[in-house]
């Protein structure tokens, strides 16, 4: 009796990829945003808001150091961790990998001649970051020139929670460049905008404050001198205390000041410069003397917002004006 023996057909366990099996074009590319562009977007903010703010300032050094760190962690996610775990982050969220065409395990240092190669695909019109598209082995000239190919793998293989690793990667990227935005605004905008509020409120303060600090009556000479003080710095209130006391002891007059005209040389949030150029007129009744003068004076904003003369230099000093209208 002859015993047939059904042979048992049996099938290889399907593959999910091909032994070789080359990445697409597309693959590629969108690892590769994933990977550079957040932190190229970080360090271009950040580069343009230092440029903005003072340089070796508290927020000059932080923006700094927020660049280099990024600028890091982006050399390590590239040229470190395929090393290490066979994987940078944008690459295993795609599940691709480069290798070597040899098949020897990749080195940091080739990793980073084929970034540095990828100059050369960007220096010939980006047409070799689009070479692949037509090349049967789908390499840029980068992968020529360090013999590297990117290849798929098996999507199972892939790190876990990677998704969740590229969310973090991506919302920290936007969170810095927001914060680096909002910084090169408040520097460069909100100090314009503060020192155009300090251009208009000086304008219509300064010229009363000085006139208000120059000008006195023998009759109320010591509330006038009091409040002129009231009007300075700690810094020049010596020095205007003493010009008090030269007029208090000889034969004080009149001394009125109106101004005719004035300019602001320069401002800061709590600093300005104002040029100022005043009439007044000194004595009364057939001795009154009409005078001008031209001074320049700093201000300063004090704790409690008021501003107060900080220096007061004449440029032109006092003359006599011929009487009515100068004819």
């Amino acid at each position: 009796m002859t015993v047939v023996v059904e042979k048992a057909q049996t099938t290889d366990t399907a593959q999910d990829l091909p032994e070789k099996a080359l990445a697409p074009w597309r693959l590629r590319a969108a690892a590769f945003s994933v990977d550079v562009l957040p932190g190229l977007a970080v360090v271009a903010t950040l580069a343009l808001t230092s440029f903005t703010l003072p340089a070796r300032g508290v927020w000059w050094w932080i923006c700094v150091s927020g660049l280099s760190a990024v600028v890091l962690l982006v050399l390590v996610n590239r040229l470190l961790l395929p090393t290490i775990t066979g994987w940078s982050l944008g690459r295993a969220l795609f599940s691709i990998a480069v290798v070597r065409r040899d098949g020897t395990p990749i080195s940091p240092w080739r990793l980073l001649l084929r970034d540095l190669a990828h100059l050369l695909d960007t220096a010939a019109l980006l047409i070799g970051w689009l070479w692949p598209l037509w090349d049967p082995e789908r390499r840029t000239f980068a992968d020529m020139l360090t013999r590297t190919e990117v290849l798929r793998v098996i999507p199972h293989e892939r790190p876990e929670k990677v998704r969740q690793w590229t969310a973090v990667a991506l919302l920290t990227a936007a969170t810095l460049c927001l914060d680096g935005t909002a910084v090169g605004y408040e520097v460069v905008y909100g100090r314009a905008q503060a020192t155009d509020k300090v251009r208009a409120v000086i304008a219509i303060q300064g010229p009363r404050i000085v006139e208000q600090m120059l000008t006195y009556d023998p009759k109320t000479l010591r509330e006038d001198f009091d409040r002129a003080l009231s009007l300075t710095t700690d810094r020049y209130r010596p020095e205007l205390a003493a010009q008090q006391q030269s007029v208090a002891k000889g034969h004080p007059v009149i001394n009125e000041y109106v101004t005719s005209a004035s300019s602001i040389l320069s401002a800061t949030p709590d600093r300005a410069t104002m040029l100022l150029f005043m009439q007044g007129r000194r004595g009364a009744g057939d001795e009154v003397r009409y005078i001008t003068a031209s001074v320049r004076v700093k201000f300063v904003k004090g704790r409690d917002d008021h501003w107060r003369v900080d220096d007061l230099t004449v440029v032109t000093k006092p003359k006599p004006k011929p009487p009515g209208n100068g004819k």
